[in-house]
């Protein structure tokens, strides 16, 4: 039986064909570099070879904000306009609302019931957000469904591919084992059997692969901390150069002058190697930093921060254009979640027909 790492590298379709992919995040403000690097970026490359839905968890932003709705829309309408200022075209990609999509819901009320409680307790990055936020036993009963509303985002697009930063690999652990149970509980999969093989062998659900980026973990500007806003540690792609150079300022090595060797392992490097795009230049700072070569920590933050701005750049012209436009942006939202019902639609039916909850056919228009 095939029990891979939900983490893999998702290859290219072969000719003909077309996989799905499904992603998205929970809208807490703008985007950062960090999600770019660690998921945008591929989901940018992969919409031009998949079927491919991007999701806005607006209901996920409940959990924890459900006191501020006012503030979760903004941060929805925000959370889209990153998404295009990145590259993300809703030509190519459906852009939707998780609240406008009523199969997701009825998804994870059924998928709660293939899941033990303490299985979901038990992940990773969900204990970690509690301690992160400081939570303790103060969360909502939602808190932990969203792990299981996770599945249900996923599942209900029958995803091949789910482009993730690192952290939400246990996310995708806990789909995969749900696809396994459902295809063999209600649609007679051998327990046996190879994920790559349930659909052919009659399951609903595909057992999905999570596809991270080539850096799956960028650490944010105070050089411990993974980059995140609410630790005040982010670069924003609506950042100026002049913000960029401060930010990077903040980023502390340890090295006290530049004829002492450094250490090319360290945080500052980390941005040298992922966002300096010459391979000969990188290796040139990382040969003299390392050998104490009159090059100081400022000199190679300059560096570092002209790239990030010239990577930035463009975001930031397209993103201009759907400054103070709402109405631009909803009629996006309206016509990628239209799409996205087609498909979650079509999936709803055949789990419920597998598991016996289907007794009449039902048509869902979104206005």
């Amino acid at each position: 039986m095939s029990k891979a790492s939900a983490r893999q590298i998702i290859p290219d379709p072969l000719p003909g064909e077309r996989p799905r992919m499904l992603t998205g995040d929970t809208p807490t403000g703008k985007l950062h570099l960090g999600h770019y690097v660690g998921s945008v970026r591929r989901r940018v490359e992969l919409q031009e070879r998949y079927e491919s839905y991007i999701l806005i968890a607006n209901m996920h932003a409940f959990t924890t904000r459900s006191e501020d709705p006012a503030a979760i829309r903004a941060d929805t309408l925000e959370i889209v306009r990153d998404y295009l200022a990145m590259g993300l075209d809703p030509s190519k990609c459906a852009i939707f609302l998780q609240t406008e999509v009523p199969a997701i819901s009825e998804l994870t009320y059924l998928f709660a019931m293939l899941l033990p409680f303490n299985r979901v307790m038990r992940n990773p990055t969900l204990k970690d957000e509690i301690r992160v936020k400081g939570l303790g036993e103060n969360y909502s009963f939602g808190f932990p469904l969203y792990a299981v509303g996770q599945t249900a985002d996923i599942l209900a697009f029958r995803a091949h591919a789910v482009p993730v930063g690192e952290d939400q690999i246990p996310h995708i652990e806990l789909t995969r084992e749900v696809a396994r149970r459902f295809n063999q509980l209600y649609c007679g999969v051998d327990p046996h059997a190879d994920d790559a093989e349930h659909e052919k062998l009659g399951g609903v659900f595909p057992v999905p692969a999570a596809d991270v980026g080539a850096v799956g973990r960028l650490v944010g500007t105070d050089g411990t901390n993974k980059m995140s806003k609410s630790l005040n540690n982010a670069i924003f792609i609506s950042d100026t150069h002049k913000q960029i150079k401060k930010k990077l300022g903040q980023l502390y090595t340890g090295r006290q002058s530049m004829d002492e060797p450094g250490d090319v392992t360290n945080a500052l490097f980390d941005y040298v190697r992922t966002f300096i795009p010459d391979p000969e230049r990188v290796k040139e700072l990382e040969r003299r930093y390392a050998a104490g070569d009159d090059i100081g920590d400022g000199h190679v933050k300059m560096e570092v921060a002209d790239a990030i701005n010239e990577l930035l750049e463009p975001m930031r012209e397209r993103r201009a254009a759907y400054e103070g436009d709402d109405a631009k942006v909803i009629d996006i939202l309206r016509e990628g979640t239209r799409r996205a019902n087609e498909a979650a639609e079509a999936t709803l039916s055949r789990a419920k027909e597998a598991a016996g909850l289907r007794f009449w056919p039902r048509r869902l228009e979104i206005g």
